[in-house]
């Protein structure tokens, strides 16, 4: 029997369809992360209209989900779109998948992604590893977690334990709170995080109104399988440094933190790193999840990496074959001899294509 497939928005999916994800989920290690689960869809589904799930059905059985933003031609992105920093199938570990089949049963001509599981088999076929997400493993409670890490990183461990020290001796010294619920806090963090893009030349995802009301979603969403979080370090009183995240049952995502630069000589958004994962251990949670990112304190307290695969995944269609066009025409121009103006239309394809994942074209 060829395979069936559907979308769906969250909402719309049956009973029987909400208890297969959820199994999928809990009999997969490697689908720890909140981004897998359907209250994460479910938020996403609050704050942009174009939220959808493919459904797959072989031999009439679930076959498996995978979540999705449906643009307006056709070209899909994963859900959250840039935000994304992990996503894949939600399916049986170790199910062979054609994502091709799934896609044109669907009726999807195109999905582009960046960050997809590479411990998933299918994705590879249509991409190529090209980074790899940080976890923090706690499955043994913190001290453990430190006393591997300060063997690993013996130095940047001495440095975080001096900072910590300077501040715990200091007057007032500090106050950390793992769920702090004030409006100022999350407002805060935007702001932060807003003037850190700008400095940095950086696009603000927070001038698109549906990332800041995602925000808003999660801080709603608090129940034992998945919930938003907002953790802040503060010192003399002040929020020194400020964090908002996720968290499943098992992993929390360390997605959004901000520190006030006046602080900058006790490292505020370290130290509050520290503190989200010495509370994640205490709540019995196994792992905290970094993201990609080629950072100092990623590979410091990091205990590995989850492969990241980007690529195309492309099916008959007119969409596809005018991004199939436009990128051989941007190859064929970087092949010319123009220097460096050769780069631009790779990199305005580039920029076009993350400010439509953005504004959800």
């Amino acid at each position: 029997m060829p395979v069936q497939a559907e979308l769906k928005k969250p909402s719309e999916l049956s009973f029987a369809e909400r208890e297969a994800w959820m199994a999928f989920t809990d009999h997969d290690p490697a689908l720890a992360s909140p981004y897998f689960r359907i209250e994460f869809a479910e938020c996403c589904e609050e704050v942009r209209s174009d939220t959808r799930v493919l459904v797959a059905r072989e031999h009439g059985q679930i076959a498996g989900f995978l979540p999705m933003q449906m643009g307006r031609v056709g070209y899909a992105r994963p859900l959250s779109g840039p935000l994304a920093d992990v996503h894949g199938v939600v399916a049986e570990p170790g199910r062979a998948i054609d994502l091709k089949a799934w896609f044109r049963a669907a009726g999807v001509p195109l999905f582009e992604f960046h960050s997809a599981l590479g411990t998933q088999s299918c994705w590879r076929d249509h991409g190529e590893i090209q980074d790899g997400s940080w976890i923090i493993d706690i499955s043994d409670g913190f001290e453990a977690f430190e006393e591997t890490r300060t063997a690993a990183e013996p130095k940047a461990f001495r440095n975080i334990r001096s900072r910590r020290r300077k501040l715990e001796e200091s007057e007032g010294g500090f106050e950390f709170r793992l769920q702090d619920p004030s409006e100022t806090a999350r407002e805060t963090m935007l702001d932060w995080k807003r003037s850190q893009y700008h400095r940095t030349h950086v696009f603000d995802v927070f001038s698109v109104k549906w990332t800041r009301d995602l925000i808003s979603a999660l801080m709603r969403r608090q129940t034992d399988r998945f919930r938003g979080i907002c953790s802040t370090l503060m010192i003399d009183g002040r929020i020194a440094a400020v964090h908002i995240g996720m968290e499943s049952e098992a992993r929390t995502h360390y997605w959004f933190p901000a520190y006030d630069p006046e602080f900058n000589k006790v490292s505020p958004g370290l130290l509050l790193l520290l503190e989200v994962v010495r509370g994640a251990a205490a709540r019995g949670l196994s792992s905290v999840e970094l993201g990609p990112g080629d950072y100092d304190f990623k590979k410091h307290l990091g205990s590995w990496q989850v492969p990241l695969i980007k690529g195309c995944l492309l099916t008959a269609s007119a969409p596809a074959t005018l991004r199939n066009a436009a990128n051989a025409l941007a190859g064929t121009i970087e092949k010319a001899p123009f220097g460096k103006l050769a780069t631009l239309p790779r990199r305005a394809l580039q920029k076009a294509d993350k400010l439509a994942a953005f504004y959800a074209w």
